[in-house]
Protein backbone atom coordinates (compact mmCIF):
# COMPACT_ATOMS: atom_id res chain seq x y z
CA UNK A 1 0.00 0.00 0.00
CA UNK A 2 0.94 3.77 -0.53
CA UNK A 3 0.50 6.08 2.34
CA UNK A 4 1.50 9.27 2.07
CA UNK A 5 0.64 6.42 2.58
CA UNK A 6 -1.51 4.66 -0.27
CA UNK A 7 -4.68 2.91 -1.67
CA UNK A 8 -5.29 -0.61 -2.88
CA UNK A 9 -7.66 -3.04 -1.44
CA UNK A 10 -11.40 -3.58 -2.93
CA UNK A 11 -14.03 -5.97 -4.46
CA UNK A 12 -16.40 -3.99 -6.75
CA UNK A 13 -20.02 -5.28 -6.24
CA UNK A 14 -22.82 -3.39 -7.28
CA UNK A 15 -23.32 -0.20 -9.34
CA UNK A 16 -25.33 0.79 -12.13
CA UNK A 17 -26.60 -2.33 -14.60
CA UNK A 18 -29.75 -1.44 -15.51
CA UNK A 19 -28.19 1.98 -16.71
CA UNK A 20 -25.91 -0.61 -18.89
CA UNK A 21 -28.80 -2.50 -20.14
CA UNK A 22 -31.02 -0.04 -21.35
CA UNK A 23 -28.06 1.41 -23.72
CA UNK A 24 -29.25 0.44 -27.00
CA UNK A 25 -26.49 -1.59 -28.31
CA UNK A 26 -26.41 0.09 -31.72
CA UNK A 27 -26.81 3.94 -30.66
CA UNK A 28 -23.50 5.69 -30.86
CA UNK A 29 -20.99 5.26 -28.40
CA UNK A 30 -20.51 8.71 -26.06
CA UNK A 31 -18.61 9.13 -23.02
CA UNK A 32 -20.47 9.14 -19.70
CA UNK A 33 -19.87 12.70 -19.47
CA UNK A 34 -20.30 14.02 -22.86
CA UNK A 35 -21.11 17.94 -21.68
CA UNK A 36 -24.70 17.55 -23.76
CA UNK A 37 -25.59 14.62 -20.86
CA UNK A 38 -24.24 16.12 -17.90
CA UNK A 39 -26.14 19.51 -18.98
CA UNK A 40 -29.33 17.75 -16.98
CA UNK A 41 -27.14 15.73 -14.45
CA UNK A 42 -24.63 18.96 -13.12
CA UNK A 43 -25.30 20.33 -9.70
CA UNK A 44 -25.61 24.16 -9.88
CA UNK A 45 -23.11 25.88 -8.11
CA UNK A 46 -22.44 26.26 -4.60
CA UNK A 47 -23.26 23.51 -2.60
CA UNK A 48 -25.59 20.99 -4.27
CA UNK A 49 -28.82 19.34 -3.10
CA UNK A 50 -27.70 16.08 -4.31
CA UNK A 51 -24.99 14.31 -6.46
CA UNK A 52 -27.74 11.36 -7.54
CA UNK A 53 -27.71 12.67 -10.52
CA UNK A 54 -23.90 13.11 -11.54
CA UNK A 55 -23.20 9.69 -9.74
CA UNK A 56 -25.91 7.44 -11.39
CA UNK A 57 -24.49 9.03 -15.07
CA UNK A 58 -20.42 8.03 -13.96
CA UNK A 59 -20.55 5.38 -11.52
CA UNK A 60 -21.23 2.55 -14.37
CA UNK A 61 -17.86 3.98 -15.65
CA UNK A 62 -15.88 2.93 -12.56
CA UNK A 63 -14.44 -0.28 -12.07
CA UNK A 64 -13.13 -3.36 -9.64
CA UNK A 65 -9.50 -4.22 -10.66
CA UNK A 66 -7.90 -7.40 -8.67
CA UNK A 67 -4.61 -9.40 -9.77
CA UNK A 68 -3.20 -12.48 -8.61
CA UNK A 69 0.32 -12.66 -7.75
CA UNK A 70 2.88 -15.50 -7.37
CA UNK A 71 5.28 -14.94 -4.44
CA UNK A 72 8.54 -16.72 -3.69
CA UNK A 73 9.64 -17.17 0.15
CA UNK A 74 12.11 -18.21 1.66
CA UNK A 75 11.09 -20.97 4.33
CA UNK A 76 12.18 -20.32 7.83
CA UNK A 77 14.72 -22.74 10.28
CA UNK A 78 12.41 -24.36 12.61
CA UNK A 79 13.43 -21.99 15.78
CA UNK A 80 13.57 -25.01 17.86
CA UNK A 81 16.61 -26.95 16.38
CA UNK A 82 19.46 -27.80 17.80
CA UNK A 83 18.72 -26.52 21.06
CA UNK A 84 17.03 -28.40 24.08
CA UNK A 85 13.30 -27.46 22.78
CA UNK A 86 14.01 -29.62 19.58
CA UNK A 87 13.27 -33.03 21.88
CA UNK A 88 10.91 -31.86 23.78
CA UNK A 89 9.24 -30.83 20.36
CA UNK A 90 9.87 -34.23 19.08
CA UNK A 91 13.08 -34.11 17.44
CA UNK A 92 12.09 -30.55 16.10
CA UNK A 93 9.25 -31.74 13.35
CA UNK A 94 7.82 -29.34 10.90
CA UNK A 95 10.74 -27.66 10.75
CA UNK A 96 12.41 -26.75 7.24
CA UNK A 97 16.44 -27.68 6.16
CA UNK A 98 18.48 -24.95 5.99
CA UNK A 99 18.79 -25.66 2.60
CA UNK A 100 15.30 -26.09 1.67
CA UNK A 101 14.12 -24.67 -1.68
CA UNK A 102 11.84 -21.19 -1.85
CA UNK A 103 7.79 -21.84 -1.43
CA UNK A 104 5.61 -20.48 -3.61
CA UNK A 105 2.69 -18.79 -2.17
CA UNK A 106 -0.68 -16.65 -3.72
CA UNK A 107 -1.47 -13.03 -3.17
CA UNK A 108 -3.74 -11.08 -4.60
CA UNK A 109 -4.30 -6.69 -4.79
CA UNK A 110 -7.49 -5.33 -5.10
CA UNK A 111 -8.07 -1.40 -6.12
CA UNK A 112 -10.15 0.72 -8.49
CA UNK A 113 -9.41 2.10 -12.08
CA UNK A 114 -11.91 3.74 -14.46
CA UNK A 115 -12.79 3.23 -18.14
CA UNK A 116 -11.58 5.97 -20.57
CA UNK A 117 -12.72 4.60 -24.09
CA UNK A 118 -15.36 2.41 -25.35
CA UNK A 119 -13.01 -0.12 -26.33
CA UNK A 120 -11.94 -0.66 -23.16
CA UNK A 121 -8.86 1.06 -22.24
CA UNK A 122 -8.73 1.06 -18.32
CA UNK A 123 -6.51 3.78 -16.26
CA UNK A 124 -5.47 2.74 -12.86
CA UNK A 125 -2.51 3.32 -10.39
CA UNK A 126 0.71 1.20 -10.78
CA UNK A 127 0.73 0.26 -7.43
CA UNK A 128 -2.48 -1.46 -8.05
CA UNK A 129 -1.24 -3.89 -10.43
CA UNK A 130 2.62 -4.24 -9.56
CA UNK A 131 4.55 -7.17 -7.85
CA UNK A 132 3.47 -6.69 -4.42
CA UNK A 133 6.80 -8.02 -3.10
CA UNK A 134 10.07 -8.92 -4.20
CA UNK A 135 10.31 -12.02 -6.46
CA UNK A 136 6.79 -11.72 -6.73
CA UNK A 137 5.26 -12.11 -10.39
CA UNK A 138 1.61 -10.99 -11.47
CA UNK A 139 0.14 -13.88 -13.09
CA UNK A 140 -3.96 -12.55 -13.72
CA UNK A 141 -5.39 -8.88 -14.04
CA UNK A 142 -9.27 -9.03 -13.59
CA UNK A 143 -11.33 -5.70 -14.25
CA UNK A 144 -14.49 -5.99 -12.93
CA UNK A 145 -17.70 -3.49 -14.21
CA UNK A 146 -20.26 -2.77 -11.70
CA UNK A 147 -22.98 -4.89 -13.58
CA UNK A 148 -20.46 -7.54 -12.28
CA UNK A 149 -19.27 -8.86 -15.42
CA UNK A 150 -15.20 -9.66 -15.62
CA UNK A 151 -12.54 -9.22 -18.14
CA UNK A 152 -9.14 -10.16 -18.07
CA UNK A 153 -6.94 -7.01 -18.86
CA UNK A 154 -4.12 -6.84 -20.31
CA UNK A 155 -1.31 -4.20 -18.98
CA UNK A 156 -0.42 -2.13 -21.69
CA UNK A 157 1.93 0.00 -19.82
CA UNK A 158 3.20 1.44 -16.84
CA UNK A 159 5.09 4.46 -15.17
CA UNK A 160 6.40 3.88 -11.32
CA UNK A 161 7.41 7.32 -11.33
CA UNK A 162 4.03 8.77 -11.83
CA UNK A 163 2.04 5.86 -10.33
CA UNK A 164 -0.19 5.33 -13.00
CA UNK A 165 -0.99 2.16 -15.52
CA UNK A 166 -3.13 1.77 -18.31
CA UNK A 167 -5.04 -1.70 -19.03
CA UNK A 168 -6.99 -3.12 -21.62
CA UNK A 169 -9.86 -5.32 -21.86
CA UNK A 170 -11.42 -6.62 -25.24
CA UNK A 171 -14.97 -5.02 -25.05
CA UNK A 172 -17.09 -2.94 -27.00
CA UNK A 173 -20.04 -0.28 -26.13
CA UNK A 174 -18.36 0.31 -22.83
CA UNK A 175 -19.21 3.34 -20.41
CA UNK A 176 -16.29 5.92 -20.09
CA UNK A 177 -15.80 9.20 -18.76
CA UNK A 178 -13.00 11.56 -19.94
CA UNK A 179 -10.38 13.92 -18.59
CA UNK A 180 -11.16 17.50 -17.46
CA UNK A 181 -8.50 20.43 -16.80
CA UNK A 182 -7.46 20.14 -13.81
CA UNK A 183 -5.46 23.10 -14.04
CA UNK A 184 -9.44 25.52 -13.50
CA UNK A 185 -9.71 23.68 -10.38
CA UNK A 186 -9.48 25.82 -7.29
CA UNK A 187 -9.23 25.02 -3.47
CA UNK A 188 -12.85 24.71 -1.71
CA UNK A 189 -14.19 23.24 -5.13
CA UNK A 190 -16.77 20.68 -4.58
CA UNK A 191 -15.12 16.80 -5.42
CA UNK A 192 -16.99 13.44 -6.01
CA UNK A 193 -14.80 10.37 -5.67
CA UNK A 194 -15.69 7.30 -6.85
CA UNK A 195 -13.95 4.03 -5.46
CA UNK A 196 -14.07 0.07 -3.87
CA UNK A 197 -12.50 0.94 -0.90
CA UNK A 198 -12.03 -2.36 1.90
CA UNK A 199 -13.65 -4.62 -0.56
CA UNK A 200 -17.16 -3.60 0.33
CA UNK A 201 -18.30 -2.47 -2.86
CA UNK A 202 -18.48 0.74 -5.38
CA UNK A 203 -18.80 3.57 -3.19
CA UNK A 204 -18.86 7.38 -3.75
CA UNK A 205 -17.66 9.78 -0.94
CA UNK A 206 -17.75 13.65 -1.71
CA UNK A 207 -16.05 16.46 -0.26
CA UNK A 208 -13.94 19.27 -1.22
CA UNK A 209 -10.43 20.46 -2.91
CA UNK A 210 -8.25 21.11 0.69
CA UNK A 211 -4.97 22.02 -1.49
CA UNK A 212 -3.59 21.93 -5.11
CA UNK A 213 0.64 21.33 -5.66
CA UNK A 214 0.60 19.20 -2.33
CA UNK A 215 4.43 17.79 -2.33
CA UNK A 216 4.20 14.51 0.08
CA UNK A 217 7.90 14.49 0.05
CA UNK A 218 8.52 11.76 -2.67
CA UNK A 219 10.44 14.14 -4.92
CA UNK A 220 10.52 13.69 -9.07
CA UNK A 221 8.67 15.10 -11.27
CA UNK A 222 5.13 14.44 -10.03
CA UNK A 223 5.01 14.77 -6.12
CA UNK A 224 2.31 17.45 -6.62
CA UNK A 225 -1.19 16.46 -5.74
CA UNK A 226 -4.70 17.34 -5.18
CA UNK A 227 -5.66 17.08 -1.82
CA UNK A 228 -9.09 16.42 -0.94
CA UNK A 229 -11.14 15.71 2.48
CA UNK A 230 -13.64 13.26 1.18
CA UNK A 231 -12.95 9.90 2.27
CA UNK A 232 -10.29 8.13 0.08
CA UNK A 233 -9.56 4.96 1.78
CA UNK A 234 -7.73 1.30 1.07
CA UNK A 235 -9.08 0.43 -1.86
CA UNK A 236 -9.60 3.69 -3.70
CA UNK A 237 -6.53 3.50 -5.82
CA UNK A 238 -6.92 4.59 -9.29
CA UNK A 239 -10.51 5.65 -8.86
CA UNK A 240 -11.74 8.80 -10.56
CA UNK A 241 -12.32 12.13 -8.21
CA UNK A 242 -14.73 13.89 -10.55
CA UNK A 243 -15.88 17.79 -10.59
CA UNK A 244 -19.57 18.52 -10.65
CA UNK A 245 -19.17 18.62 -14.85
CA UNK A 246 -18.77 15.49 -14.31
CA UNK A 247 -15.06 15.57 -15.30
CA UNK A 248 -12.11 13.24 -14.25
CA UNK A 249 -9.73 16.22 -12.15
CA UNK A 250 -7.46 13.65 -10.68
CA UNK A 251 -6.85 10.10 -9.98
CA UNK A 252 -6.82 8.77 -6.17
CA UNK A 253 -3.83 7.76 -5.32
CA UNK A 254 -2.76 8.11 -1.80
CA UNK A 255 -3.85 8.82 2.01
CA UNK A 256 -2.01 10.22 5.14
CA UNK A 257 -2.99 7.90 8.25
CA UNK A 258 -1.89 6.77 10.88
CA UNK A 259 -4.36 4.08 11.22
CA UNK A 260 -4.68 3.11 7.74
CA UNK A 261 -8.39 4.36 7.54
CA UNK A 262 -9.34 7.88 5.93
CA UNK A 263 -8.97 10.98 8.62
CA UNK A 264 -10.20 13.35 5.75
CA UNK A 265 -6.08 13.80 3.89
CA UNK A 266 -6.04 12.32 0.85
CA UNK A 267 -4.09 12.58 -2.62
CA UNK A 268 -5.13 12.81 -6.36
CA UNK A 269 -3.09 12.57 -9.38
CA UNK A 270 -3.81 16.33 -11.10
CA UNK A 271 -5.45 15.33 -14.26
CA UNK A 272 -3.04 17.83 -16.10
CA UNK A 273 -0.11 15.35 -15.52
CA UNK A 274 -1.84 11.65 -15.87
CA UNK A 275 -3.03 12.52 -19.33
CA UNK A 276 0.43 12.77 -21.48
CA UNK A 277 1.51 9.61 -19.24
CA UNK A 278 -1.77 7.92 -20.48
CA UNK A 279 -1.35 9.14 -23.72
CA UNK A 280 2.23 8.20 -23.95
CA UNK A 281 1.47 4.47 -22.94
CA UNK A 282 -1.39 3.87 -25.20
CA UNK A 283 1.27 4.66 -27.92
CA UNK A 284 3.27 1.71 -26.36
CA UNK A 285 6.06 4.15 -25.42
CA UNK A 286 8.19 5.05 -22.35
CA UNK A 287 7.83 8.17 -20.32
CA UNK A 288 11.56 10.32 -20.31
CA UNK A 289 11.98 12.85 -18.03
CA UNK A 290 15.02 15.20 -17.37
CA UNK A 291 18.13 13.96 -15.04
CA UNK A 292 20.84 15.91 -13.46
CA UNK A 293 22.87 12.77 -11.75
CA UNK A 294 22.44 14.93 -7.94
CA UNK A 295 20.93 14.01 -4.25
CA UNK A 296 19.87 16.52 -2.83
CA UNK A 297 18.20 17.88 0.44
CA UNK A 298 15.46 20.45 1.49
CA UNK A 299 16.82 23.77 2.62
CA UNK A 300 15.50 23.59 6.03
CA UNK A 301 15.21 26.85 8.80
CA UNK A 302 18.47 25.83 10.18
CA UNK A 303 20.24 25.26 7.22
CA UNK A 304 19.40 29.02 6.25
CA UNK A 305 20.67 30.19 9.31
CA UNK A 306 23.87 28.52 9.16
CA UNK A 307 24.71 29.69 5.23
CA UNK A 308 22.86 33.04 5.94
CA UNK A 309 20.32 32.62 2.85
CA UNK A 310 16.54 33.22 3.17
CA UNK A 311 14.04 30.69 4.69
CA UNK A 312 11.97 28.66 1.96
CA UNK A 313 14.39 28.71 -0.88
CA UNK A 314 16.51 26.27 -2.85
CA UNK A 315 17.67 22.86 -2.25
CA UNK A 316 21.04 21.45 -0.95
CA UNK A 317 23.09 19.31 -2.81
CA UNK A 318 24.45 16.60 -0.54
CA UNK A 319 26.08 14.17 -3.35
CA UNK A 320 27.09 14.52 -7.61
CA UNK A 321 27.34 11.38 -9.64
CA UNK A 322 30.30 11.07 -11.00
CA UNK A 323 30.23 11.94 -15.02
CA UNK A 324 26.78 12.89 -14.72
CA UNK A 325 24.92 16.23 -16.09
CA UNK A 326 25.35 17.96 -13.10
CA UNK A 327 29.19 17.13 -12.31
CA UNK A 328 30.04 18.34 -16.14
CA UNK A 329 28.13 21.55 -15.55
CA UNK A 330 30.34 22.52 -12.89
CA UNK A 331 28.14 21.36 -9.67
CA UNK A 332 29.66 20.53 -6.94
CA UNK A 333 28.35 19.06 -3.10
CA UNK A 334 27.48 21.99 -0.65
CA UNK A 335 26.07 23.76 -3.14
CA UNK A 336 22.44 25.50 -2.92
CA UNK A 337 20.48 25.56 -5.88
CA UNK A 338 18.00 28.11 -6.06
CA UNK A 339 16.45 28.38 -9.74
CA UNK A 340 15.81 26.07 -12.56
CA UNK A 341 15.36 27.88 -16.02
CA UNK A 342 14.52 30.42 -13.82
CA UNK A 343 11.67 29.64 -11.40
CA UNK A 344 12.32 29.28 -8.18
CA UNK A 345 13.11 26.48 -5.96
CA UNK A 346 10.37 26.13 -3.64
CA UNK A 347 8.86 23.70 -1.48
CA UNK A 348 5.84 23.71 -3.94
CA UNK A 349 8.40 23.89 -7.18
CA UNK A 350 11.46 21.59 -6.07
CA UNK A 351 14.57 20.65 -7.69
CA UNK A 352 13.80 16.75 -8.43
CA UNK A 353 10.00 18.30 -9.93
CA UNK A 354 11.89 20.65 -12.17
CA UNK A 355 14.73 18.75 -13.29
CA UNK A 356 12.18 16.24 -14.19
CA UNK A 357 10.17 18.02 -16.09
CA UNK A 358 12.44 18.96 -19.01
CA UNK A 359 12.76 16.74 -21.85
CA UNK A 360 16.61 14.99 -21.84
CA UNK A 361 18.99 17.01 -24.29
CA UNK A 362 17.75 19.73 -23.33
CA UNK A 363 19.50 22.65 -21.63
CA UNK A 364 18.78 23.70 -17.90
CA UNK A 365 20.06 27.16 -16.53
CA UNK A 366 20.67 26.78 -12.99
CA UNK A 367 21.48 29.62 -10.57
CA UNK A 368 23.46 28.11 -7.09
CA UNK A 369 24.44 29.95 -4.62
CA UNK A 370 28.24 28.14 -3.18
CA UNK A 371 30.02 29.83 -0.37
CA UNK A 372 27.81 32.98 -0.05
CA UNK A 373 28.47 33.35 -3.92
CA UNK A 374 25.75 33.34 -6.46
CA UNK A 375 26.60 31.69 -9.96
CA UNK A 376 25.18 30.47 -12.96
CA UNK A 377 25.40 26.77 -14.70
CA UNK A 378 24.35 25.51 -17.30
CA UNK A 379 24.00 22.06 -17.80
CA UNK A 380 22.15 19.32 -20.42
CA UNK A 381 19.51 17.59 -19.48
CA UNK A 382 19.85 13.05 -19.23
CA UNK A 383 17.33 11.02 -19.31
CA UNK A 384 16.36 9.82 -15.34
CA UNK A 385 16.91 6.34 -14.81
CA UNK A 386 14.43 4.22 -13.40
CA UNK A 387 12.69 4.47 -10.00
CA UNK A 388 14.34 0.88 -9.39
CA UNK A 389 17.55 1.66 -10.06
CA UNK A 390 17.46 5.25 -8.09
CA UNK A 391 16.40 3.85 -4.84
CA UNK A 392 18.48 0.81 -5.06
CA UNK A 393 19.93 0.14 -1.34
CA UNK A 394 22.76 1.93 -0.54
CA UNK A 395 25.20 1.18 2.76
CA UNK A 396 24.17 -0.34 5.87
CA UNK A 397 25.41 -0.27 9.38
CA UNK A 398 28.70 -0.34 11.11
CA UNK A 399 30.19 -1.36 13.98
CA UNK A 400 31.61 1.39 16.30
CA UNK A 401 33.71 -0.60 18.74
CA UNK A 402 37.05 0.87 17.47
CA UNK A 403 35.68 4.41 18.02
CA UNK A 404 37.40 5.91 21.32
CA UNK A 405 35.78 6.50 24.17
CA UNK A 406 36.75 9.91 24.86
CA UNK A 407 37.99 12.26 21.94
CA UNK A 408 40.72 14.92 21.28
CA UNK A 409 41.73 17.24 24.47
CA UNK A 410 42.69 20.56 24.53
CA UNK A 411 41.34 23.94 23.72
CA UNK A 412 40.16 22.83 20.10
CA UNK A 413 38.21 19.44 21.88
CA UNK A 414 36.18 22.26 23.85
CA UNK A 415 35.27 24.65 21.59
CA UNK A 416 33.08 21.61 20.20
CA UNK A 417 32.28 20.83 23.44
CA UNK A 418 30.64 24.07 24.53
CA UNK A 419 29.70 24.92 20.68
CA UNK A 420 28.61 21.84 19.79
CA UNK A 421 27.93 19.58 22.62
CA UNK A 422 30.16 16.75 20.41
CA UNK A 423 33.56 14.60 21.66
CA UNK A 424 34.94 13.94 18.24
CA UNK A 425 38.32 12.34 17.30
CA UNK A 426 40.11 11.91 14.08
CA UNK A 427 39.10 8.86 11.45
CA UNK A 428 42.00 6.27 11.37
CA UNK A 429 42.53 3.32 9.58
CA UNK A 430 41.25 1.07 12.66
CA UNK A 431 38.17 3.62 12.83
CA UNK A 432 37.68 3.39 9.28
CA UNK A 433 37.84 -0.08 9.26
CA UNK A 434 35.56 -0.56 12.29
CA UNK A 435 32.67 1.42 10.55
CA UNK A 436 32.98 -0.53 7.46
CA UNK A 437 33.82 3.12 5.50
CA UNK A 438 35.39 3.59 2.09
CA UNK A 439 39.48 3.55 2.52
CA UNK A 440 38.99 7.49 0.74
CA UNK A 441 36.76 8.45 3.52
CA UNK A 442 37.62 11.62 5.45
CA UNK A 443 36.72 13.26 8.42
CA UNK A 444 36.76 13.51 12.12
CA UNK A 445 34.21 11.03 14.12
CA UNK A 446 31.98 11.10 16.82
CA UNK A 447 33.10 9.98 19.96
CA UNK A 448 29.61 11.30 21.93
CA UNK A 449 26.98 13.78 21.73
CA UNK A 450 25.55 15.94 24.63
CA UNK A 451 21.95 14.32 24.74
CA UNK A 452 20.93 17.96 25.39
CA UNK A 453 22.52 19.40 22.59
CA UNK A 454 20.76 20.14 19.10
CA UNK A 455 23.42 17.91 17.34
CA UNK A 456 22.51 14.76 19.26
CA UNK A 457 18.35 16.15 19.08
CA UNK A 458 18.52 16.06 15.59
CA UNK A 459 20.13 12.61 15.49
CA UNK A 460 23.74 12.73 15.46
CA UNK A 461 25.43 9.73 17.22
CA UNK A 462 28.43 7.67 18.13
CA UNK A 463 30.20 6.71 14.99
CA UNK A 464 29.12 9.31 13.05
CA UNK A 465 31.49 10.73 10.31
CA UNK A 466 31.90 14.52 9.95
CA UNK A 467 33.08 15.29 6.79
CA UNK A 468 33.14 18.98 6.34
CA UNK A 469 31.85 22.07 8.11
CA UNK A 470 30.22 25.09 6.17
CA UNK A 471 31.39 23.39 3.20
CA UNK A 472 34.83 23.23 4.29
CA UNK A 473 36.52 19.49 4.36
CA UNK A 474 37.54 19.01 7.98
CA UNK A 475 39.95 16.22 8.75
CA UNK A 476 41.13 17.33 12.24
CA UNK A 477 40.26 18.43 15.33
CA UNK A 478 41.64 21.55 14.79
CA UNK A 479 40.08 21.96 11.40
CA UNK A 480 36.61 21.58 12.72
CA UNK A 481 37.02 23.59 15.70
CA UNK A 482 38.89 26.62 12.91
CA UNK A 483 35.62 26.07 11.17
CA UNK A 484 32.92 26.70 14.23
CA UNK A 485 34.86 29.81 15.01
CA UNK A 486 34.39 31.52 11.81
CA UNK A 487 30.85 30.73 11.87
CA UNK A 488 30.71 32.47 15.34
CA UNK A 489 33.22 35.38 14.20
CA UNK A 490 30.77 36.23 11.21
CA UNK A 491 27.83 36.04 13.36
CA UNK A 492 26.35 32.63 12.93
CA UNK A 493 24.42 30.63 15.14
CA UNK A 494 24.65 27.58 13.27
CA UNK A 495 27.02 25.60 11.49
CA UNK A 496 26.04 23.41 8.33
CA UNK A 497 27.39 19.49 8.86
CA UNK A 498 27.81 17.08 6.03
CA UNK A 499 27.80 13.38 8.23
CA UNK A 500 28.19 10.38 6.65
CA UNK A 501 27.15 6.54 8.34
CA UNK A 502 28.38 3.73 7.73
CA UNK A 503 28.58 3.87 4.03
CA UNK A 504 24.60 5.01 3.72
CA UNK A 505 24.90 8.57 1.69
CA UNK A 506 26.04 12.15 3.13
CA UNK A 507 23.63 14.68 4.43
CA UNK A 508 23.56 17.82 5.76
CA UNK A 509 22.63 18.83 8.82
CA UNK A 510 22.56 22.18 9.95
CA UNK A 511 23.56 22.14 14.28
CA UNK A 512 22.57 25.44 16.15
CA UNK A 513 25.17 26.74 18.96
CA UNK A 514 24.82 25.69 22.58
CA UNK A 515 23.42 29.14 24.48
Amino acid sequence: MRYAYAISGALLVGGAAATLALQPPTAAQTAQNEPAAMAAAAPRPGAPLSFADLVARLQPAVVNISTKQTVKVQPQANPFQGTPFQDFFGGGGGGQEPNAPPVTRQAQSLGSGFLISADGYVVTNNHVVAPGARGATVDLITVTLPNRKEYKAKLIGRDQASDLALLKIDGVNLPFVKFGDSTKTRVGDWIVAIGNPFGIGSTVTAGIVSALHRSTGQGGAYDRFIQTDAAINQGNSGGPMFDLNGNVIGINSQIFSQSGGNIGIGFAIPAEEAKPIIDTLMKGASVQRGYLGVRMQPLSEDDGVALGLPKGRGELINRVEPGGPAEKAGVKTGDIVLKVNGRDVTVDETLSYLVANVKPGEAIRLDVNRDGRNLALNAIAGTRPSEDALTAAAGGGSDDSAVPDSGGKGADQAVMSATLGLDVTELTADIRRSLQLEPSTTGVVIVSANPSSDAAQKGLQRGDVIMSVNRQPVTTVADMARAVNQAKTAGREAVLLFVQRGRNPGIFIAVRFSK
